[in-house]
């Protein structure tokens, strides 16, 4: 378990994260999201005792992280994948980790196997591709079997079946009963992966809650309504606490009744409906709702009308 009490962090007259109270609870995905510059990378480096807080406390599995004896056993975590040595071997490089914690070398072979570093184990770690460095960074972290694991971007760099195998990696441990907050930018993976959602911004805390409870919470259920009486659907749909758009010939998107309602009324006004379909907030929109006043780096939109800029024509 991860807990923080008014964690805070200033440099000067910055402040990258501000006072933020969270725990993250064994048996589950915790996922940490944020824009860059939120203080998602601040945060975790404090938890694992790399940043020294400003103020605030944060501890793991009951204490700070510089306290525990056995902290390999305790916590792995992947906070910068090329954090290694890169003349050394990936099977040195783990072997060296496991030697100071009094690690067997067969959890070494465990876990490159694990990682599906078999072929590369002799290799310099120098000499590996951004995927490579992530699955010795992820052999890493998993090193010490820990109760808790913390990873940043822990996809970054890797093909579809990496990425798979972290999902369901991250899902196995917590099944387990053991902490797993991960980061990443991925929406599409956390939404898939993550059972819990901390969102941060601007070094404060957006949202703390189950992720379906942020996907529900966020803006009120759409229901998407196909029908060729578009105008007569609309007035016998009007009323309090009803909003009714059409965004595309024939198409009707109602919020304020759900589906039910909207057939039953549909069927007494005795008007033909060919689609009645339930939207679902995605999680990228959820996150954009969260977030839109806390992006600290904001990049140019573009309408695909005006010319692409002088750096990018060509390409």
């Amino acid at each position: 378990m991860i807990e923080a009490v008014n964690l805070a962090k200033h440099y000067g007259a910055k402040t990258a994260v501000g006072g933020v109270t969270f725990t993250v609870k064994p048996g589950m995905v915790t996922g940490f999201l944020g824009p860059n510059g939120a203080g998602k990378s601040t945060t975790m480096r404090m938890i694992v005792g790399l940043d020294k807080p400003s103020a605030g406390t944060v501890s793991v599995n009951g204490k700070p992280y510089v306290k525990h004896h056995d902290p390999l056993h305790q916590v792995g975590a992947l906070l910068d994948a090329k954090a290694v040595h890169t003349s050394r071997s990936a099977y040195n490089h783990l072997l060296s980790m496991a030697a100071t914690h009094s690690i067997p070398t067969s959890r070494v072979n465990e876990v490159i196997d694990m990682t599906g570093l078999a072929a590369v184990a002799k290799k310099k770690a120098g000499g590996f591709s951004l995927g490579m460095g992530q699955r010795l960074g992820i052999a890493s972290a998993l090193l010490g079997d820990p109760q808790t694991l913390i990873l940043d971007e822990p996809v970054n760099g890797l093909d579809p079946e990496g990425v798979l195998w972290v999902r369901n990696l991250a899902k196995h441990l917590a099944g387990q009963g053991k902490t797993v907050f991960l980061s990443s930018h991925l929406m599409s993976e956390m939404a898939l992966t993550a059972d819990h959602l901390i969102v941060i911004g601007r070094g404060r805390i957006l949202a703390d809650a189950p992720i379906a409870e942020i996907l529900a919470g966020t803006q009120q259920a759409k229901v998407r309504v196909r029908t060729s009486e578009v105008t007569r659907l609309s007035l016998l749909l009007a009323g309090q606490g009803v909003t009714v758009e059409s965004p595309e010939s024939e198409t009707l998107e109602v919020t304020g009744l759900n589906a039910r309602q909207i057939a039953t009324a549909a069927m007494e006004g005795r008007v033909l409906v060919y689609e009645l379909t339930p939207l679902t907030t995605s999680l990228e929109e959820a996150y954009f709702n969260l977030t839109k006043d806390a992006v600290e780096y904001h990049s140019q939109e573009f309408d695909g009308n005006e010319p692409a800029p002088a750096a990018v024509k060509g390409l």
